[in-house]
């Protein structure tokens, strides 16, 4: 309750929750992006209708989540401003071209192309409405890109110089865009939005697969959607160790924390299942763990040595637990949604993806599965760097406006009742339109030019009709 009567906390708590809302989003629009552009290549390449059929029950959804995605993002811009001016001063150089680099590529490119992909299909050619799709495809990882660019020069600052005011200046802008832990995160990020949007996709198939097993859209969904969990759950668990490894080198402390390891230094740690950290008292009670298994992750060496949280000042470790337990989340989960692409893979070998009603039922409980491990990975990362908000070089309680606690816990009110309104309301829409059988919505139009009803209503009737 304490920390609840402190500015700083709440400030980090309402960027914690507008950026947590946030993230989802962009996180299924990087992936559904790519998904229509191969829907819509597949149905130019092989001619069959359902490809364009499917390709329409997720082009509304998309326009939707694309939509609140936009909003989200630029309610966060604002509290750069307002709660996090010190931050924006001192980092303003850097980071600003990165957002700006944003704005110029992503934003023009997606919103460019997005109107021909959303209304063209009947208006433009079928070469250039693939090639608008494909843009809009494009933009959204070019949009990755820059977010990640920024994030992880806060993790792992280079190429940068600090002025006589204390502001960071560029120094080297392809040693400040490609830092260290870039290249990790920019891919671990990416094949997570992939992963999020085929377990939404393979749930809505799944589901629509339990009422009737015959459903041709139903069908397509949901075998793209195992098969992109077939092959790249896998490819994400050896990225996400390529990131370990990095962040080992780079952020050790982190690590000692994911892993809820105290001791100062420790040969053939244990990888900890279960346990409570206790930052207090510098120890993980009621630890549960396999022998040596920690350090051959994290060093590829059965006695690799490992330090633990005591090699570093006690006011530089970050909030354990929740570091602990976030990563506990977000590790289970690409665990399971690996074992969902296995098991897909030998019904698959079998044919009887489309009949097994079990592994339906398990892809339709694991849909919300990417939404949670994105958000876990988040906080694990975002976390796991503090006491910093650029890692080693400013301090979180360094970087926040001189603001009090009435204007920030006021404005954290407003935040959660407009949020859970506005986006409620944009969310119960989308499980409405996913709810909604493939065919049922999104029908081609008649190729047969139709006159307008209300000059002669019973021609144009016949017209439709093709009588």
């Amino acid at each position: 309750m304490q920390a609840l009567l402190d500015p700083v906390f709440l400030a980090r708590l309402q960027f914690a929750f507008t950026v947590s809302f946030h993230i989802v989003f962009p996180a299924f629009t990087i992936g559904l992006a790519s998904y229509l552009a191969v829907l819509e290549a597949l149905w130019l390449w092989t001619k069959r209708e359902v490809y364009i059929q499917v390709f329409r029950y997720w082009i509304k959804i998309f326009a939707v989540t694309f939509g609140m995605g936009v909003v989200s993002g630029l309610v966060m811009s604002y509290q750069f401003g307002t709660n996090w001016a010190v931050f924006s001063d001192r980092a303003g150089p850097v980071i600003g071209p990165l957002m700006g680099y944003e704005v110029l590529s992503a934003f023009f490119l997606e919103a460019g192309f997005l109107g021909v992909m959303l209304f063209g299909m009947q208006r433009v050619g079928k070469g250039l409405h693939f090639f608008a799709t494909a843009m809009v495809a494009f933009g959204t990882f070019i949009s990755a890109f820059w977010i990640l660019a920024v994030n992880s020069w806060m993790q792992t600052p280079a190429g940068y110089a600090i002025a006589p005011n204390g502001q960071f200046v560029p120094e080297d802008w392809f040693a400040v865009i490609f830092n260290p832990s870039f290249p990790y995160r920019l891919v671990h990020m990416v094949l997570a939005a992939y992963l999020t949007t085929a377990f939404v996709v393979g749930a809505v198939g799944a589901w629509h697969l339990l009422r009737d097993k015959t459903n041709a859209g139903a069908r397509v969904m949901f075998s793209m959607a195992m098969w992109m969990a077939a092959i790249v759950a896998p490819i994400q668990i050896f990225a996400g160790d390529l990131h370990g490894l990095n962040t080992l080198q780079h952020q050790p402390a982190k690590i000692a924390a994911m892993e809820g390891h105290y001791e100062e230094s420790i040969k053939g740690a244990p990888l900890y299942l279960f346990g409570l950290p206790d930052n207090e008292a510098g120890e993980t009670k009621y630890a549960i763990g396999i022998p040596k298994l920690g350090s051959l992750i994290l060093t590829h060496d059965w006695d690799g040595e490992m330090k633990g949280l005591k090699a570093f000042p006690r006011e530089d470790w970050p909030p354990t637990p929740v570091v602990f337990w976030s990563f506990r989340i977000m590790v289970g989960l690409g665990m399971l949604m690996a074992l969902v692409g296995l098991v897909s893979l030998v019904m698959r070998l079998g044919g009887r993806i489309y009949s097994n009603s079990l592994l339906h039922r398990a892809a339709l409980v694991m849909g919300p599965s990417g939404f949670v491990a994105v958000l876990a990975g988040w906080v694990t990362t975002e976390v796991g760097r503090q006491p910093y908000t650029i890692y080693g070089l400013l301090r979180t309680a360094d970087s926040v406006s001189p603001i009090g606690l009435p204007g920030v816990a006021t404005s954290l009110i407003a935040f959660i009742i407009v949020y859970f309104i506005v986006f409620g309301a944009g969310i119960f829409y989308l499980l409405r339109l996913m709810a909604k059988t493939p065919g049922a919505i999104g029908k081609a139009e008649p190729e047969t030019p139709m006159r307008a009803a209300g000059i002669m209503p019973g021609p144009a009737q016949q017209i439709a009709k093709g009588e």
